[in-house]
């Protein structure tokens, strides 16, 4: 592993575990608070950070959940500049947040294979 991946995973886990912390304790919003970041991937170039983020509440619904991003999108000059002094880099990557689906496809595999196990079998 070469000392740029190295370097982008590093700043990828904390931006991470700092928007995590700036989300339930600096913003204010209750429902923003309850919002997960599952994961961060950062271009080479540490411009840009693709946050990728579910919520512990209403996940079946999709206009509460549009909603909670226009929220979160709503927010990102805030985070972005609250996390620059935490991550100490001259220039602070681009936040662009993106709802997580892969839990929802995950599920929905896992109901696809039980319904075939429960087929009968042909001869």
């Amino acid at each position: 592993m070469s000392d740029d991946t190295r370097r982008i995973e590093r700043v990828a886990g904390l931006v991470r575990a700092h928007l995590t912390e700036l989300m339930r304790r600096e913003l204010g919003d209750g429902e923003l608070a309850r919002m997960v970041v599952t994961s961060v991937e950062i271009t080479k170039d540490l411009s840009i950070a693709r946050v990728l983020v579910r919520s512990l509440a209403n996940e079946d619904d999709r206009a509460a959940r549009d909603k909670l991003m226009r929220r979160l999108r709503k927010a990102t000059p805030r985070l972005r500049r609250a996390l620059g002094p935490r991550l100490e880099l001259r220039r602070v990557p681009e936040l662009r947040f993106e709802f997580d689906t892969g839990a929802d496809a995950s599920a929905r595999v896992s109901e696809l294979l039980a319904e075939i196990a429960k087929e009968p079998k042909g001869k």
